[in-house]
């Protein structure tokens, strides 16, 4: 063998060398983070969703951090400015898996899992057509003043994620009724010593240490054996709409299909801009650019997701909707306020709103958006053992 030769065999195998170091680093490579991990990652509970998050609930995870490449930077700035940890950003994972249409028995909805009265607490608008606890940016500045909030009332920031979860009110309650147990405990200390008295539930007890072993895993997500799929980041325009402009029209103005239109705005519920009243929507980056000509190129009847008529007598809800070639209930998202007799049939001469197809197949199938908890239903035998949902409130792991 050649001198040439033997020296690009060295070559060849000190490369393949480098690149196994670089590729084991990357995996056994020690992260950061900015919330206390190191000091509980063998705590017990700790342990345990680790487990759950790397075993049975491995799916929903790798597609929580994949979700988390879209989201993440957006989430993590807002948090920087509300002064808060980065790290929190696992709250919304525990929360939702990062899902916007999340929604729990409770009637907590989306990423951040808001009850409708809290919601609005923090500034967020929530009625009849537009839901903003879906809308990840507005949701998660709505989260970022909750928990500035509770992290200063109990100087804890796991406190203040226990009273995320479980309310305020029973935080202080019990940190009052055993000051004497906790005197002396400090800094996060002061959760774990609560836990430890069973005062607060068994699902705000494992908060915390589902938020550890989140950021634990979710940082090294190679050294636990997990594949994460990257996505574009959420990037977006916005434009401002007409009352009543439809999803679609604004699709066909910026040439981009409606469900890239809704998944960009997932808090406008019954798939148009509320009528009366004008609207900041979100538009695939670049598409703002000459958006009101365009718009106003469009066919009046195109632009506009709602007609107007007036009930006759003898009508019900399903002969009109009927006439328009639609059920009952799609009629019903635009018409909560629809007065009807005893007989059942309208109230005559009221007006009607009648949404277009295409604003009909843009709309969601959602309950009441104030309703503060679902009515319970009952249980069907299960068939077959049921996997980890998305649309769950939280991950629930078996205790």
């Amino acid at each position: 063998m050649t001198v040439i030769a033997c020296a690009l065999l060295i070559g060849a195998a000190s490369l393949r060398a480098q690149v196994a170091d670089s590729t084991r680093d990357s995996v056994t490579a020690r992260p950061t983070w900015d919330i206390d991990v190191a000091s509980y990652e063998q705590h017990a509970r700790v342990l345990h969703f680790v487990d759950v998050f790397t075993h049975r609930a491995k799916a929903p995870f790798e597609l929580s951090l994949q979700r988390q490449t879209m989201y993440g930077e957006f989430i993590r700035q807002r948090l920087r400015e509300g002064g808060l940890p980065e790290d929190l950003i696992y709250l919304a994972l525990i929360e939702s898996w990062y899902n916007p249409h999340a929604y729990s028995k409770a009637a907590a909805v989306g990423m951040w899992q808001f009850m409708a009265g809290t919601a609005r607490g923090v500034g967020l608008r929530v009625d009849w057509w537009i839901d903003e606890r879906r809308d990840p940016g507005r949701s998660t500045e709505g989260a970022v003043r909750l928990l500035a909030g509770l992290r200063g009332q109990f100087g804890s920031l796991f406190l203040a994620a226990a009273a995320y979860d479980g309310g305020d009110g029973r935080v202080s309650r019990g940190l009052a009724r055993y000051s004497r147990k906790l005197s002396g405990v400090e800094g996060e200390d002061r959760f774990f010593a609560l836990a430890d008295t069973k005062y607060l539930r068994a699902e705000t007890r494992d908060y915390v240490p589902k938020l550890i072993a989140a950021a634990l895993v979710g940082k090294q997500a190679a050294r636990y054996g997990l594949a994460v799929d990257t996505v574009a980041p959420w990037a977006f325009d916005t434009v401002r709409v007409p009352g009543g402009t439809s999803l679609a029209a604004i699709g066909s103005a910026v040439s981009a299909d409606v469900m890239i239109i809704s998944q960009l705005n997932p808090h406008i519920l019954r798939g148009v801009a509320p009528p009366a009243e004008s609207l900041w929507v979100r538009v695939p980056l670049g598409a703002a650019e000459g958006f009101t000509e365009r718009l106003a190129e469009l066919d009046s009847a195109a632009r506009s997701g709602l007609s107007r008529i007036q009930s006759r007598k003898g009508e019900t809800m399903t002969s009109v909707a009927r006439r328009f070639g639609m059920s009952a209930k799609q009629l019903g998202w635009y018409n909560p306020k629809a007065v009807r007799l005893k007989s059942g049939a309208l109230s005559p001469g009221q007006p009607l709103l009648v949404p277009s197809r295409g604003a009909v197949d843009a709309a969601l199938d959602v309950p009441n958006p104030s309703i503060e908890k679902y009515p319970r239903r009952r249980a069907r035998p299960a068939t077959s053992s049921p996997s980890l949902p998305t649309t769950r409130s939280r991950p629930r792991p078996a205790p």
